[in-house]
């Protein structure tokens, strides 16, 4: 869907994805810049972009120096990258460049500043249960940690799934490059880094409510067109 042309520039009654995460961002304090990653195929659209926004935040554009799928670095990759060239020493927010939600990330930073030093995850519960078989599906128990966590599985056992959203404390940024060292081929989807770090430490689970899309393919850009709020 998006070979030449960037799926957070994709538009959603008329504006940007990333426009509508940006706003959502807005509303938090204790963010003080925001890191957009791309590649060098699309750095050139982000920044025309960059031009025509008007933002609250310092946004900083990083380009990953990659140029197709076969050298791209992967969703863990570009967070490696940013850590390593931008010498990061504070909590990261993450976010999904296709990740479109109306939820309140407000909400969601005060719960996980609670859970700190561990990871924290966004999760939304489908209607339909059957559809979780396209994203990782998650087990919390009732403090709200993971207690299993499955990626696409055939038959989910569950609606709840995670968003590409986490919230990772200071202290655990250097499992990032730890996961790395030892997962080379699995660096494209976050939900393997979360299996991984399941192993190691607590997570924990925060449920969003509101809408949620994730802008995969052109059915769901259509869906959020005619039901995003």
């Amino acid at each position: 869907m998006t070979r030449e042309y960037p799926k957070p520039l994709l538009e959603v009654k008329n504006k940007p994805i990333i426009n509508y995460i940006i706003n959502n961002l807005n509303s938090v304090k204790i963010i003080d810049e925001l890191i957009v990653v791309t590649n060098s195929k699309f750095i050139g659209r982000f920044r025309q972009w960059k031009l025509r926004f008007k933002g609250r935040k310092k946004i900083t554009l990083v380009d990953d120096r990659t140029k197709s799928n076969e050298d791209r670095l992967g969703a863990i990759g570009d967070i490696n990258f940013v850590l390593r060239n931008r010498r990061i020493k504070d909590d990261l927010l993450v976010i999904g460049g296709d990740n479109l939600f109306s939820g309140n990330l407000n909400e969601f930073i005060n719960f996980a500043l609670k859970n700190k030093p561990n990871t924290t995850i966004g999760a939304y519960r489908l209607k339909n249960k059957n559809d979780a078989s396209k994203y990782g599906v998650l087990k919390v128990g009732r403090d709200h940690r993971v207690v299993e966590f499955k990626e696409k599985p055939k038959r989910p056992n569950s609606s709840l799934v995670a968003m590409c959203l986490y919230y990772i404390p200071v202290e655990q940024l250097s499992l990032i490059g730890n996961y790395m060292k030892l997962n080379k081929n699995k660096v494209d989807a976050t939900g393997k880094y979360v299996d991984w770090l399941k192993k190691k430490a607590d997570i924990f689970c925060f449920v969003f409510k509101g809408s949620w899309f994730d802008i995969g393919d052109h059915k769901y850009l259509a869906a959020a067109n005619k039901d995003f709020k």
